[in-house]
């Protein structure tokens, strides 16, 4: 199937898409902050440039949008059906390459919470969850710390 758009029309649509401070991004952030939570933005100095980094948890926060990091049994994260082989390719790029922050994080000790684009439409489900973790690993980084 090819593209319903001309070449010109396209590339206006791809250039409006954000790659950091996006919606959910946003969402994610000032939820967290309410809470009392502080943080840094996008570093570069850990393996996938996490959206949110909180150093003194030693806990990474990436929020995915559902299409372009493949959510999988997401009805946003469906692939386009239109110039198939450039998305499976940059999906599948994508994935790959989440696998493998996923697991240089891993090793260099830090925990990793994913919060997917779909997830925010009821954020009052998903923020307490991460709120929890959160809350976990700092008693369990308090705890380590008094003994």
């Amino acid at each position: 199937m090819t593209d319903t758009l001309t070449r010109q029309r396209r590339s206006e649509n791809m250039g409006r898409i954000r790659s950091v401070d996006t919606r959910p991004e946003l969402i994610v952030r000032s939820l967290l902050h309410r809470a009392g939570f502080r943080f840094r933005l996008h570093s570069k100095r850990l393996p996938g440039k996490p959206d949110i980094v909180l150093p003194r948890l030693k806990t990474v926060i990436f929020v995915h949008g559902c299409l372009w990091h493949g959510h999988a049994n997401c009805r946003r994260g469906r692939r386009p059906k239109s110039n198939t082989d450039y998305w499976n390719r940059k999906i599948n790029r994508n994935l790959e390459r989440d696998n493998i922050h996923a697991e240089s994080l891993r090793e260099l000790g830090w925990k990793r919470i994913v919060v997917w684009e779909c997830e925010l439409r009821t954020p009052e489900k998903v923020i307490p969850k991460v709120i929890s973790i959160l809350k976990n690993e700092a008693s369990r980084k308090k705890d380590a710390a008094s003994v």
